[in-house]
């Protein structure tokens, strides 16, 4: 049976905590657009501030869907979900607001040190979550599984990978890597802004990442009502309401108004 809260309890804090991975799903505006579902974790690779605001840190892949759906304007909705593998059973979601704020900005090196957040070469964003709500439900279908240790393959990679960029090899920047893989999302929306500004100014093509009748000829979004579109309206609501407002005026009325007559 699910039981809901409005922030994140106390009482599920270290279990929260104890947990090795997680789950993300997001999804773009456009109706369109693809959902997408990606494992996160690693050690002390999230956390809670309070119990409105969860973290965790976004690595390199090949995928840039999370940040991309979170940068989209108008959008940033995002669920975290964990489930017990051993133990007693249970499932966790929070619901919430996304931002991913991104390595290299003031805010990344601001949050990284004031929470004492280990980054490692590969580390992409940091994503902060504003809580709308968390529930916990029974889980009695996840199944056990036996916790063996962290795969390194990942950090290996972008390890070497930065000192190769250091030993002198500009190909090798993060930079450059974020570009080709990091710039746009499945559904063609930007992805990393970092990558993105990147490969503009270094005319660096993205990854191609879908293919077939369901690869994007443009980016699939929506179309989102602004303040200039607001205000274009209201012009020509005025401009319509005077031309209504000139065809039902008597001929008569028109021909006083021209010789400065009064009306009545």
């Amino acid at each position: 049976m699910g039981v809901f809260y409005e922030t994140i309890p106390d009482s599920l804090k270290p279990w929260i905590l104890a947990q090795k991975m997680l789950w993300v799903g997001s999804a773009p505006l456009s109706g369109e657009g693809h959902i997408n579902i990606s494992p996160k974790g690693g050690p002390d690779f999230f956390g809670i501030i309070n119990p409105t605001a969860f973290w965790y840190m976004d690595l390199t892949g090949s995928g840039i869907e999370t940040t991309a759906h979170l940068h989209e304007p108008g959008n940033g909705r995002i669920c975290v979900m964990f489930m017990a593998f051993e133990g007693a059973p249970r499932i966790f979601r929070i619901w919430g607001t996304g931002r991913a704020v991104e390595n290299g900005t003031r805010e990344f090196e601001t949050f990284v040190e004031e929470h004492k957040v280990k980054t490692i070469p590969g580390a992409r964003s940091i994503i902060l979550v504003d809580v709308h709500q968390v529930a916990t439900s029974c889980g009695f279908s996840v199944p056990f599984y036996e916790w063996k240790g962290w795969r390194t393959t990942l950090n290996d990679f972008f390890e070497k990978k930065e000192k190769k960029f250091k030993d002198g090899n500009d190909e090798e920047s993060m930079d450059r890597y974020w570009a080709y893989k990091s710039q746009l999302s499945i559904d063609g929306l930007p992805g990393m802004k970092r990558g993105y500004d990147f490969a503009q100014k270094n005319n660096v093509a993205p990854l191609k990442k879908m293919i077939g009748k369901y690869a994007p000829a443009a980016p699939r979004t929506t179309h989102q009502i602004t303040p200039a579109h607001l205000i274009l309206v209201a012009i020509l609501s005025v401009i319509i309401g005077i031309a209504a407002a000139v065809t039902m005026v008597s001929p008569e009325t028109v021909r006083r108004i021209q010789h400065k007559q009064l009306l009545f």
